[in-house]
């Protein structure tokens, strides 16, 4: 007998067979496969975050500027007039701006400085039992800093006064590397505009970690110096652009870039107008005041009048100390001056009173 060969049978090698058949049957026979790789669901664990490249932030700030650009050549003739306005008149207006500019920052980091206590802590180291003697401390370094000495962008450590503690953790970043970075990309952007840098940098401030204790006061006064650096205002003028007087709305950080321009610049338009509308007053009531002391004699009346015009509020101690008048006579102009409503007692008490002037 021959032996039976058993012959293996090929679907393939079958002509009959449908091809379209065979395709259907040799899909669903494959059901243990994958899927295709677009369909199937990513169950990996989200990586790490990219960090925005400084080019694309630097992008979307010089098209926040472009399109801002009307408003901004607007705020910028407002800090220009400030400047001249500041240049011709008596150096007590930088320093009652500063005051006016410190005292409303302080409300908005909530440290509620008002200007009498601030007064009172700048000319003469007084503090209430209340007062927080560290909030006072900052609103003073801001008045210092919004009054002259050099710019931030030339020392970032000495414009703070910071300085890292000697016995800071071997981990923790020193202040000099956390500022390089914010510095840098301020540098990269020589070519906005000074207010849109600031602007810029007070929103950069937390990411760049410079930020300590949860207090936002050295960004916005840095800002406020920035603001105000172009131009010949070394001197006499400008030395920062108001961000806080009659609000600090443009201080608010939410939405892109543009929104927080748009922000910045109305904020700093109304401040602006403030300060000079009242520096118009206080040149008013010093012209009505010097006409009206003129019959007075001795050094006390021009001195306490100066001191007035510097000053928003102004206490007998604190006259005394800045005339160097005795406190009699101190007392006696001032009694003369409010008996002729050139200035009007604010507190309503029979100690601790407090002046200012009349516009």
């Amino acid at each position: 007998m021959k032996p039976q060969v058993t012959t293996q049978y090929d679907s393939f090698d079958d002509p009959l067979l449908d091809a379209e058949g065979l395709e259907v049957t040799s899909e669903d026979d494959l059901w243990f496969l994958p899927g295709p790789m677009e369909v199937e669901p990513d169950y990996l664990p989200p990586g790490p975050r990219a960090e925005l490249r400084e080019t694309a932030v630097l992008d979307d700030w010089r098209r926040a500027e472009a399109g801002n650009a009307a408003r901004l050549a607007r705020v910028a003739g407002r800090i220009g007039a400030l400047d001249d306005r500041l240049r011709r008149g008596p150096e007590g207006w930088r320093h009652r701006l500063a005051l006016m500019e410190a005292a409303d920052l302080s409300w908005f980091v909530g440290d509620r400085i008002g200007p009498d206590r601030l007064a009172l802590w700048i000319s003469m180291r007084l503090s209430g039992v209340q007062d927080d003697t560290a909030a006072l401390a900052r609103v003073g370094w801001a008045v210092r800093r919004l009054t002259g000495g050099p710019g931030p962008e030339v020392d970032l450590s000495a414009f703070l006064d910071r300085r890292d503690p000697e016995n800071m953790a071997n981990e923790a970043e020193p202040f000099a590397d956390r500022a390089v970075g914010w510095l840098d990309l301020m540098a990269q952007a020589a070519d906005l505009h000074s207010i849109t840098r600031a602007c810029m940098g007070f929103h950069l401030w937390n990411l760049a970690g410079l930020r300590q204790q949860g207090d936002r006061t050295e960004a916005a006064v840095t800002a406020a110096r920035i603001a105000a650096s172009e131009g010949p205002n070394s001197n006499r003028g400008a030395i920062f652009a108001p961000l806080a007087m009659r609000g600090a709305g443009g201080l608010r950080a939410s939405g892109p870039p543009a929104e927080r321009l748009e922000r910045w610049l109305e904020g700093m338009e109304t401040a602006c107008l403030t300060a000079m509308r009242h520096l118009d007053d206080i040149q008013a009531w010093s012209v009505r005041a010097e006409a009206m002391m003129a019959p007075l004699s001795g050094r006390t009346p021009p001195a306490l009048r100066a001191v007035l015009t510097e000053w928003p509020l102004v206490s007998a101690p604190m006259a005394e100390t800045l005339t160097g008048a005795s406190r009699g006579a101190v007392q006696r102009n001032l009694a003369w001056m409010e008996t002729r409503d050139l200035i009007r007692e604010v507190t309503g008490q029979g100690r601790f009173r407090m002046w200012r002037a009349m516009p």
